[in-house]
Parts: structure tokens; sequence; C-alpha cells
């Protein structure tokens, strides 16, 4: 199993979709948290091929989608002083909030500047001394050493035109917030593997015993996917409910703790809204009093218009696996890609996109 192929062996695939279904003594239903996982299962088919054995609903793991509308118009608003650049990752250009998107802003005249890792926005603050750079830092736990680094990197450098408009969002109070909705229909988990590369499976031992719910860390290929299914049944079909790694080869148990310590030595948790889940406590990252000199809502006296809501979209029962993208009435026709309602439409790893990509359903 050493090369990409082999985790997409057809064969493989069917052997491993039969064993889950002779498991199986009932349908059993699985979130899985992450949107790369939920492309995967689109792109593959593995949802149709499983479909009397197993139903996979879809959570809010899309860092893009869960960003609140209020970042956005932060980030849009900052883009209205002269002296701003503003880097961004490229999903976050056409995500709408109620002062439009970044596209515009950038149409508008504001300078934003697509990157691929916060350290870009560092070397940026050291080409452009003139200018005030501004990182706009979003993403899950695998995504905020990376920003962390950028400020203790700024902070060695000396940079004083550097700051961090910050949305970072951490996945196990989500899921223990998803599992406390009485309307929820979650008997197991498949967990991202990715996250885990930088946490381990540790978080996640107290969300398996409280809840009684299975959690299989898993990765993104069809044969992980599947390995990670059949693990979670197995556990359901034996009444167990702990943690299981199937994605060793990627993410240690105990994670990557020199990439924890660069984010707990800048950041700290704080309550976060999440978009379409509200606000969850203790569910994102803050900068730490020490480094609020890189805050940028405070640096520029930022203040946002109050939230209007999503309009026709159901973005936030879709991230919370309650509904399907092709349960909104504006999928597909007034919601599109060019003319997106909501993020999970235009994000490389949301569902609605997978949906309409996949399976050009509308």
């Amino acid at each position: 199993m050493k090369h990409l192929d082999e985790y997409r062996d057809p064969a493989l695939i069917l052997r491993q979709v039969e064993a889950i279904r002779a498991t199986c003594t009932r349908r059993w239903t699985l979130m899985e948290v992450c949107g790369g996982q939920t492309h995967a299962i689109l792109r593959h088919g593995l949802d149709e091929l499983l479909a009397d054995a197993v139903e996979l609903i879809h959570g809010p793991g899309c860092p893009v989608c869960v960003t609140p509308a209020e970042t956005l118009d932060q980030a849009v608003l900052l883009t209205r002083h002269p002296e701003v650049m503003l880097c961004t990752f490229g999903d976050m250009l056409r995500v709408p909030g109620a002062l439009g998107d970044l596209n515009a802003a950038r149409a508008a005249g504001g300078e934003v500047r697509v990157i691929y890792s916060p350290l870009d926005a560092v070397a940026l603050a050291r080409e452009h001394p003139e200018r005030e750079v501004v990182l706009l830092a979003v993403g899950f736990e695998t995504t905020a050493p990376a920003a962390a680094i950028a400020v203790l990197q700024a902070e060695a450098l000396g940079l004083a035109n550097v700051s961090l408009l910050v949305s970072h969002s951490l996945v196990p109070p989500a899921m223990e917030a998803l599992l406390a909705d009485p309307d929820n229909r979650i008997q197991g988990f498949l967990a991202a593997g990715h996250v885990c590369t930088v946490e381990g499976a540790a978080a996640y031992h107290a969300i398996a015993e409280r809840f009684r719910v299975p959690i299989v860390v898993t990765g993104f290929e069809p044969v992980d996917l599947l390995a990670g299914i059949h693990a979670c049944v197995e556990q359901l079909e034996r009444g167990a409910a702990r943690v299981e790694n199937r994605y060793g080869r990627a993410a240690p148990d105990d994670g990557n703790a020199a990439a924890r310590a660069a984010v707990s030595r800048v950041f700290e948790p704080v309550e976060r809204e999440w978009r379409g889940m509200g606000r969850l406590p203790a569910s994102g990252l803050g900068l730490r009093s020490e480094y609020a000199r890189f805050d940028a809502v405070a640096r520029f006296g930022l203040v946002t218009p109050e939230a209007t809501g999503d309009g026709p979209c159901i973005a936030g029962e879709v991230l919370r696996g309650l509904r399907r993208p092709t349960d909104c009435p504006a999928f597909g026709r007034d919601c599109t890609p060019d003319t997106p309602l909501g993020a999970p439409m235009v994000s490389s790893e949301g569902a609605c996109a997978a949906y309409l990509h996949y399976r050009g359903e509308a």
C-alpha cells in the first residue's frame, strides 16, 4: 500500500464494501466531519455503494464554510483602507457576506493577495514596509500552526506592519455541539486525519466516552474511508464506543507536539461564531494578550454590521448534517458556483459544491 493508486484499487474497494455490508445487521448513520472526505465520498460514489448498509451524512468540516459572515465583512472593510494589503487563501475570495465578497472588494480597488502559506504574508510585509499586511487567518487545527509561526517570525524580524484577522476554529467542540443537539442522528464519526496529524486522537476520547459514539480517524482515499467506516460499524455492532486510529501512516496517535506548542504559545481558546451553528464556547483560537499588537480588529478599529442571516440558503442545516444540499430549493438554480448564496457552494471542501460537481443534481 505504498502508492496512491493502491488506495483507489477498484477490486479492493468492492471487497471492503462487501465486508461492511456483511458486518451490518442494520443500517447505521455515520458523519464524516471533513469536507475533503465529503468530496472523496461523492467523487468515488461510496455513499451509493453503501446505501443499503450505511447512511453517510456530512458535517461542518469545511473551514471556509463555517467562517462567520462577520469575519468576511471585516475583511472587506480592511480592503477599503488604502494602506492595507489583505492576504488570503483563494477559497475565501467568493464567500458572500453582508458587504459582498473579496473578489468584489478587489474589483473596487482593494488590494487582495492570494497566498499559499501564512508565511507568505510575512514575506510580503518585509518586501513592502510601506504597507499594512493583514493575514486572514482561517482554518482548523491543521492551518493554525502556520499562522502561529507567522506571528513568531514577524516578532523575530521586528515587523510592525503585520497583523492577523483571526477566525481559526477547533473541531472537537463542534462535534460536541452536534451530538448535544436533540435533532442529531449521528451514531458514529469519521474524524479528519489531517486534524489528527496535529492534535492526535487524544482530543476525541472524552467525546466518545461522554456521548457513547465511536470515533474513527481516517484518511481521504476510498480505501482509507472504507476502512474507517468498517471499523466504525464493527464498534456499533458490538455496542462499543471508543476512538480508533485507522490513519496511522500519516496521523500518529500523539499528533505533532511541536505544532501544538507553537499554537499554544501564540493563541488561546476563545468562544467562536460558526456560520450556521452559532457561538460555541472554546471552539476557536484568539491571540494571547502578549501578541495583541498583531490583532487586526483592534489595530484598525473594525466595526461590522449585524448579521442578517443567510436568506433562502440552508447552509446551517447542511453543515449540521440535518439536510442535504439537494434539499435546498435554491440548489443549482439560484445558488450556483457563479451565483453562490452560501459558502458551501464555492469552497473546494463545501458539500453543495461536491453535490453539484459530482452528481450534477439540481
